[in-house]
């Protein structure tokens, strides 16, 4: 068997890629190890970054473990074709109570996987160094490439007080003529990971190329100070056009969860091209749409996920802001005050169901809440939105709310918001058009098989999870927002880019174009003039919502016939049936309402400079007319 150990070109070389265990595209069938501690703990998942269930004897457990430890443990990888090998990437167990990590190890190839191959450092076997602790992962670039079909790493030391067990990426390039089908792009699109700078670079280029339908403008800073850059796509930026609905990506508010970044570069880079040549589906949702993408709300945590790089990241390293939020989680919790005053029987007559205020404590100084949320916040009451998608990592799933559970104390649980036949559409209709999220012959992520269930969730039936963005954006404002977990890995390596973006395209077009759905109108008094914050409700649905400041509305339905009702303070109520189809376009349904007749008196007597006659008047008056009377 001949193995090929000599350097290419030089000493230095291009690094591979990785071959795909964190990104599945090495299946578990490929993954042999020489024993096996139990199922959960197989070679099927000993993957860089995989995470462990919350017990102990789950099946899905966070590594490959070694059924003895022992030097003559190994873990191995078929590439199935011949691999030029330039490195190997190894963290250690994820696990809540054990310790258990690789301290050394070498590396074997074969061709045949009977005769193997050891790499050497001159005439002696070549030990490289491990881990340290079992989060951080460790790389180590072999001093010269080599071409093989299949790698083993050998195990010769582990911390002492743990046992052998490994998570790892292998870096690998296939040789040419021995290739499979590979999913490839005919987009010419910038398919690289973007710093700061080149991100806003990026997006003027953009700008640029499409000035009229495109503009450019930031929602606040970081806590580092960088700005929270956005992009507004339509045929007339810089205004809220009366009937037209306002559509909003974000990504990026966990650092580290990077392809939704890049996602969304993606995709403003994609629009502006397509509008360009004249593509109608393009064409129809940027001159019927008003669409906002911010791809970094959290540019603080991604330059520090950035510097490290994909494969060194880890799982946590960028997640949080500066000042160590959680953005995402950081809003406040909405959830409990409505519930609270459900309980108290307080809904409609002290409180709305819908537009909950947000709590005084919470808009102090003092509150721990980061100035990316409160940026968000603020961009979010500023726009009328009508709907939303976050784009995150680590899974592929799509979840909607509520994102926590009603019932105290229990981590999950199904809890429908009124909309939930809505909210399930709207996931669906995301997961549904993505290459992996249903299939049936995908391999878990890490532990939940969402493929099940279609590859959507109700958030609290995943984790309960208190002041998340889609509950705070839901009770607070019109708009419905819902999460997509767009890749099992956080951090795909750049060559993984125009895959993923494959995976995602069609993915989100079609969820874009779910903002056309339902029925819409303007409410309007009998002069023809707007009326802002009039409350629309529909009968069975206890979540109403609000018209934006021409008095115009967007509501989110399914397909079928409503009573519909409008009404604003001062105005009487109008209810009309409307209907909505299966095709795609909103229904309109108007309204005009006219003044009630005692906002008509406040209104004539407040013009004439008088004021309202109060009863203690009254009741003086009615006693010196008796008094009168007596008198004569």
């Amino acid at each position: 068997m001949k193995i090929n150990l000599k350097p290419i070109c030089h000493s230095r070389y291009l690094e591979c890629p990785p071959m795909g265990l964190e990104t599945l595209k090495i299946d578990d069938f490929q993954l042999h190890a020489s024993t096996t501690k139990r199922y959960g703990l197989g070679a099927h998942r000993g993957r860089l970054n995989i995470q462990a269930g919350l017990y102990e004897d789950d099946l899905y457990d966070g590594a490959w473990c070694a059924g003895r430890d022992d030097p003559l443990q190994w873990f191995e990888v078929d590439a199935r074709r011949l691999t030029k090998f330039t490195g190997v990437i190894t963290q250690g167990r994820s696990s809540l109570w054990s310790s258990d990590w690789v301290t050394s190890y070498k590396v074997m190839v074969s061709n045949d996987s009977h005769t193997w191959i050891t790499l050497k450092n001159g005439s002696e076997d070549l030990i490289f160094r491990g881990n340290r602790e079992k989060e951080i992962p460790v790389r180590n670039i072999f001093p010269a490439p080599v071409v093989a079909r299949y790698i083993r790493i050998n195990p010769r030391s582990w911390f002492t007080s743990g046992s052998i067990c490994m998570r790892v990426e292998i870096l690998g390039c296939p040789m040419p003529g021995d290739g499979r089908n590979e999913v490839i792009t005919t987009d010419d699109l910038d398919f690289r990971h973007h710093s700061y700078k080149e991100m806003r670079q990026l997006m003027k280029v953009v700008n640029e190329m499409c000035p009229n339908v495109t503009r450019i403008y930031n929602i606040g800073k970081s806590h580092s100070g960088l700005k929270l850059y956005a992009i507004e796509i339509s045929d007339n930026p810089g205004e809220h056009e009366v009937g037209e609905p306002e559509f909003r990506y974000t990504a990026g508010s966990h650092g580290n969860e990077v392809l939704g970044r890049e996602l969304l570069l993606l995709l403003m880079q994609f629009m502006c091209l397509e509008y360009l040549s004249g593509n109608q589906r393009i064409r129809h949702l940027v001159e019927e749409t008003r669409i906002h993408l911010l791809p970094s709300v959290n540019p603080d945590g991604y330059e520090k996920a950035f510097e490290v790089g994909s494969e060194l990241s880890g799982w946590s390293l960028g997640r949080w802001s500066n000042d160590g939020i959680d953005i995402h989680h950081n809003f406040p919790d909405l959830n409990s005050i409505l519930w609270e005053a459900e309980a108290k029987k307080w809904i409609p007559r002290k409180m709305f169901n819908h537009h909950v205020p947000i709590p005084e404590w919470y808009q102090s100084k003092n509150a721990s809440v980061a100035v990316e949320t409160r940026a968000l916040i603020a961009w979010m009451e500023k726009m009328p939105f009508v709907l939303g998608g976050n784009l995150q990592g680590g899974e592929l799933v799509v979840t909607f709310p509520y994102d926590k559970t009603r019932s105290l104390g229990v981590t999950r649980e199904q809890t429908s918001t009124p909309d939930d036949h809505v909210f399930r559409w709207l996931a669906f209709s995301y997961a549904s058009t993505h290459r992996l999220m249903t299939d049936a012959n995908q391999r878990v992520c890490h532990t939940e098989d969402f493929a099940k269930e279609d590859g959507t969730i109700n958030g609290a039936s995943w984790h309960t999870a208190a002041g998340s963005m889609n509950d705070f954006s839901y009770l607070h404002t019109n708009c419905f927002e819902l999460s997509m977990y767009v890749g099992c890995d956080k951090f795909p390596h750049e060559s993984e880019l125009p895959e993923e973006w494959e995976n995602n395209r069609e993915s989100l077009l079609v969820f874009m174009e779910q903002v056309h759905r339902g029925i819409k109108g303007v409410v309007r008094d009998v002069q023809g003039r707007g009326i802002a914050n009039a409350i629309i409700s529909v009968e069975g649905i206890n979540h109403d919502i609000r018209t934006a400041a021409d008095g115009d509305y967007w509501r989110l339905l399914n397909p079928g016939e409503y009573r519909v009702t409008a009404r604003a303070e001062g105005y009487s109520l109008t209810s009309k049936k409307c209907e909505v189809g299966y095709e795609m376009g909103a229904t309109r349904c108007d309204f005009i309402i006219g003044r009630t007749n005692l906002s008509r008196i406040k209104e004539i007597m407040e013009k004439f400079n008088k004021q309202p006659i109060r009863l203690p008047v009254r009741q003086l008056q009615a006693r010196r007319s008796r008094e009168r009377r007596q008198g004569t």
